[in-house]
């Protein structure tokens, strides 16, 4: 077994039984961590393995989420149906966008803005659509259970904990299986140099959209999870670039391209943030913005210092 294996094996067992060990707030607090890992391992199969910038990822959170919630709000469907659902939507989405880029040229910056451009036409279309509650959101019902109700996503916290963990798990091995597929040599071959790979005969365009669809169809599992989890929904706050630039932090903190590094950026982000938080709360100190701020000087601080990522450095200093 490597060092790397060996680290991950006892990663996964510390996280298994981390709900024995802590409270509930400290166990919202991982949960948020694993979520904001699980999406940023669907967003780095986007940038970080095809090398496809997006900058409009909350699409397919809210998306995702306002299909499961639609179908459950209204016809009591159970999440199960609604990602189907909300998987469908989030690749035909991705791939509109994606014909759209790519069959005319469009890369780079410009694809960037292209995928805000899009997130933000939805965010104000769901505006105003009132079947699923426009401005003044939509609200789930909620039933209080001590017991899993598996069919219907409906628990204890520790229930999403670990449906989270299983997520964020399900994704850590699919990437790494993508990665050593002949999709994950392409793109990378596509990163790099996508003139080059053009000339060795690869069809680019046919491997980015798969990117996009994949990426787009992983977070979509995110957003049907976020509707369930916090069961209110509002265009402003789930479409909003904020929710984008949430995702991708992780992956360019912890370091773009590698398997480990969105969770450990999640983690790094999400725990500093919140220590700051609750720490400028208990001295009665309100800041407006101040997380905002906060990610741009670690953001400034990676790139200067680390701009490979976090990660990288860690895993060349232990030789994993």
């Amino acid at each position: 077994m490597t060092r790397a294996s060996a680290a991950l094996a006892v990663l996964a067992i510390v996280l298994i039984a981390l709900p024995a060990m802590v409270g509930n707030y400290a166990l919202s607090v991982v949960t948020l961590i694993l979520y904001f890992a699980y999406t940023g391992q669907a967003w780095n199969v986007m940038m970080g393995f095809a090398g496809q910038l997006s900058l409009g990822h909350a699409l397919y959170v809210g998306v995702g989420a306002y299909a499961a919630g639609g179908l459950f709000f209204h016809y009591g469907a159970g999440p199960w149906a609604g990602l189907w659902l909300a998987m469908l939507l989030c690749v035909a989405l991705g791939l509109v966008i994606g014909f759209l880029a790519f069959r005319f040229g469009v890369s780079g910056v410009y694809f960037a803005l292209l995928t805000i451009a899009f997130a933000e036409f939805t965010r104000v279309g769901f505006d105003h659509l009132d079947w699923l509650g426009g401005p003044g959101g939509m609200f789930l019902r909620v039933a209080q259970r001590d017991t899993w109700d598996i069919l219907n996503f409906r628990g204890p916290p520790l229930m999403y904990y670990y449906a989270i963990l299983f997520l964020c798990g399900a994704a850590l091995a699919l990437c790494n299986l993508l990665l050593k597929s002949k999709a994950g040599y392409y793109w990378q071959a596509i990163r790099e140099n996508e003139e080059a790979a053009q000339a060795l005969g690869i069809n680019t365009f046919r491997w980015k959209m798969l990117a996009v669809a994949i990426s787009s169809a992983m977070t979509s599992v995110s957003g049907v999870f976020f509707a369930f989890y916090y069961n209110n929904l509002f265009p402003e706050q789930i479409f909003h670039i904020s929710r984008s630039i949430e995702i991708i932090l992780g992956p360019i903190i912890g370091g773009v391209g590698t398997l480990f590094g969105p969770i450990l950026g999640a983690a790094v982000l999400t725990l500093l943030s919140d220590g700051i938080t609750e720490g400028l709360a208990a001295m009665g100190w309100e800041i407006p913005g101040i997380k905002q701020v906060f990610y741009g000087v670690v953001l400034l601080a990676v790139i200067m210092f680390l701009p490979n990522g976090i990660w990288p450095f860690i895993a060349r200093k232990l030789k994993l």
